[in-house]
């Protein structure tokens, strides 16, 4: 008998919607609609609501929509009995992405605010959902470096005061370059960019459907959106942020390939296809951008939700403890590789298009050589560290710590798993054809043609010679890659400039904490324990205060 729960109920009406906005986006494919909703009115004062929906908001919907529907219907099996906490996890999941929604659809800055709120205060009750310490720590590192992106955006709201309007769409032209300056940071905080990267590993500690949505569509990719929403060429191109970018797409890609946390290595390459994503657009390369960001969150919900299966049967997510799932999850592990491969880039898969051409096209504008190696260093990286969680999951041998039965008898599960299986292969082809962005006609030599397809090729087997390599460099390299470039603990001496002399692990690893968190707390003990003392001794204290008093006098 299938049971109409909550969960059935919120998939189908969300599959729904996002067939409605992909029939919106055929039929206006050239048009914008924009919605005026006036909500109060009374003399020459009116409130009013605008809604405004044009290819990209449409596209973008259509796109969240779908992948919440999935995931939704996935979570059905995977948060357990339909009890209380399944039902407060489901509500959750439903503002989330209608905070996203109410960002998407707007082209006010006061409902975009709201929406980019939302989406902070909601994420933090995600990450702490399962109430552990960890969690809790995850949660508020996440809530208060999303608060700095808040500030950014509080003041940009207030900056447009004396442009006499909100609706930030028509006035593009005529603002300040510190405006544009200030969206950039709030965006980089909320896309995770360096230096504000620490949140986005840390938040996997929701559970999996959640991180599923929050990196592949919603949270992590509003500040891209913003930025899409806002983009003006002429302040947008920009060497120090490209440059930025291309940083946290090498950081991320290098961290991926030294971690075995298995939701830690698909967060590290959200964060190096972020980095990507950021790039795009400050080369000018908006609609590329966009293109790739919508292709991103198909594979990789498809991917979060693959490695949310093998965690649910196996009970733990070390990659070194796992080992010839194949075997036992076949269905699952068709997906996961097919996740795995569009992530790489591999040809005529969704990704591959969007790759392609955003790499060609920076190939064309004639960047130095310099930047032109990171770009395919960061290719090739994201195949090193895709092989590399394709062996040790899927191929290496049975290393499970019980000889478990596996059965993959999660039919909900699948059926999300095959859906957006299907449009991780389908959909870059679709939406090319479909805004012809096909069009461009770019001229480029042969060897830089086949260049892309070479560094997947080399990354693919760079990555797996590595497997058989241990201790290859010394242990400070190991450090580093193992805490984020020391984003977690701001290095001793990344301050005092000898970063490239000493790694010493000692110095470096304690500075932050005796003058950040750490040395506050014990300096504040300090104080209430002399107050305490001051409060429970009053009488003596007086008196020895008023002999001192009588002595300064005299």
């Amino acid at each position: 008998m299938f049971k109409l729960n909550l969960y059935y109920i919120w998939s189908f009406f969300l599959f729904f919607l996002s067939f409605m906005f992909l029939m919106l986006f055929f039929v206006y494919n050239n048009s914008s609609l924009m919605f005026e909703w006036v909500f109060y009115s009374y003399t020459s004062i009116s409130f009013v609501y605008i809604i405004y929906v044009d290819n990209i908001s449409m596209i973008f919907s259509f796109v969240v929509f779908f992948i919440s529907s999935m995931v939704i219907l996935y979570s059905s099996v995977y948060m357990g009995d339909y009890n209380y906490s399944s039902i407060r996890f489901l509500f959750l999941v439903l503002i989330f992405v209608f905070s996203m929604l109410l960002m998407i659809l707007s082209p006010n800055l006061i409902s975009i605010m709201l929406g980019w709120d939302g989406l902070g205060l909601v994420s933090y009750c995600l990450v702490i959902y399962y109430n552990s310490l960890s969690s809790y720590l995850a949660g508020l590192i996440t809530c208060l470096i999303n608060r700095l992106g808040d500030i950014g955006l509080l003041l940009c709201i207030s900056w447009l005061m004396s442009y006499g309007s909100w609706n930030f769409m028509f006035y593009l032209n005529f603002y300040s370059n510190y405006f544009f300056y200030l969206l950039i940071l709030s965006s980089f905080t909320k896309s995770a960019q360096i230096p504000f990267s620490v949140w986005l590993p840390a938040a996997m500690a929701a559970p999996t459907p959640v991180s599923s949505l929050v990196h592949s569509s919603t949270l992590v990719t509003a500040g891209v959106y913003l930025l899409i929403r806002f983009f003006n060429s002429l302040i947008m191109v920009n060497e120090f942020f490209f440059f930025m970018s291309v940083l946290t797409l090498i950081m991320a890609s290098m961290c991926a390939n030294y971690e075995f946390d298995l939701k830690s290595i698909i967060a590290f390459s959200t964060l190096s296809q972020l980095g990507l994503m950021m790039s795009c657009l400050f080369l000018g390369l908006k609609d590329s951008g966009f293109f790739h960001l919508l292709t991103h969150a198909m594979f990789k919900s498809l991917l979060f939700l693959c490695s949310g299966v093998i965690i649910h049967l196996i009970g733990y997510q070390d990659i070194r403890m796992m080992g010839s799932i194949v075997m036992t999850m076949p269905l699952t592990c068709c997906c996961f590789n097919i996740s795995n491969m569009a992530l790489c880039g591999i040809p005529f898969l969704s990704s591959f298009y969007s790759k392609d051409m955003i790499i060609e096209t920076m190939s064309f504008l004639g960047y130095n050589l310099f930047m032109l190696m990171l770009m395919y260093m960061g290719l090739g990286l994201t195949c090193s560290y895709s092989i590399r969680l394709l062996y040790y999951s899927l191929i290496k041998n049975f290393n499970f710590l019980g000889f478990m039965n596996l059965i993959e008898s999660i039919s909900l599960m699948e059926y999300s798993i095959l859906f957006l299986s299907f449009f991780s292969i389908t959909f870059g082809s679709m939406y090319m054809w479909l805004t012809n962005l096909d069009l461009k006609f770019l001229i480029l030599p042969f060897y830089l043609k086949l260049l892309s397809f070479a560094m997947i090729s080399l990354g693919l087997f760079i990555g797996y010679e590595l497997l058989n390599y241990e201790n290859l460099m010394k242990k400070s390299f190991y450090f580093l890659n193992g805490s984020m470039w020391f984003i977690y603990s701001y290095s001793y001496n990344l301050i005092y400039m000898n970063f490239m002399f000493s790694l010493n692990l000692n110095q470096m690893m304690f500075w932050g904490e005796f003058y950040g968190g750490m040395g506050l707390m014990y300096y504040i003990t300090k104080i209430s324990n002399f107050i305490q003392l001051y409060y429970m001794n009053p009488f003596k204290i007086f008196f020895i205060m008023i002999i001192l008093w009588m002595l300064f006098i005299i």
